[in-house]
């Protein structure tokens, strides 16, 4: 069956734990490239530039923007978030899912760019649950988390553009859903049309 690498965009709310997904996802399974973003926000506690993102400054950014060295950028709460594309355009070459973490904009950019690219949105299993879990994190002010959650509200609207919603209840049982959900998408017939031709002549030379 297909054997080109898929390019898998997984968005959710801020605090839905998406970038922890992702990490057990590429642990469990060998076959995944997490790509990593260029972003101007600066670092958390404990976050390193070139593993987590790439940190830039705002004219750093900039200058990629107009060398048409990224696939999608977008702002988000003041800061820019972008996808580097010689990396993800080589690893899709090589066989292996790509793994891009974006926001709802970028998102809705790659689409665009990539029809087959396959759309994961990552949620909580209710709003409250969501307001705990950024509240759990102890980096971020109630304003801030207040602005996260007005910015949730909005992407709720788009939601309905992604191909399948996995809601982050249990860990393990998530990461699970997720790779079910990438294999499936390995044996959809659009991704396989060499395969069907292939077997098309082969049952008319019989």
């Amino acid at each position: 069956m297909s054997h080109k690498g898929i390019l898998i965009v997984v968005s959710g709310f801020s605090g839905a734990g998406k970038g922890t997904l992702m990490k057990r996802l590429v642990e469990e399974y060998d076959r995944y490239a997490l790509s990593i973003s260029a972003t101007t926000r600066a670092p958390r506690p404990g976050e390193e530039d070139g593993r987590e993102y790439f940190f830039l400054s705002r004219e750093q950014f900039e200058r990629k923007i107009a060398d048409n060295a990224l696939i999608e950028y977008a702002e988000y709460c003041g800061n820019y978030y972008g996808t580097p594309r010689e990396y993800v355009e080589k690893e899709l070459a090589d066989g292996r899912d790509v793994i891009l973490e974006i926001e709802i904009q970028g998102a809705l950019k790659i689409r665009k760019q990539y029809p087959d690219a396959l759309l994961l949105f990552v949620s909580t299993p209710s709003a409250k649950e969501l307001r705990r879990r950024l509240s759990g994190r102890g980096t971020e002010t109630e304003e801030v988390i207040d602005r996260r959650l007005h910015r949730a509200a909005q992407e709720a609207e788009g939601i309905e553009e992604y191909d399948y919603i996995v809601v982050n209840d249990d860990l393990e049982t998530c990461v699970r859903e997720l790779h079910e959900i990438i294999d499936a998408a390995h044996h959809a017939p659009g991704r396989n049309e060499e395969f069907i031709e292939k077997m098309r002549r082969e049952l008319e030379e019989n």
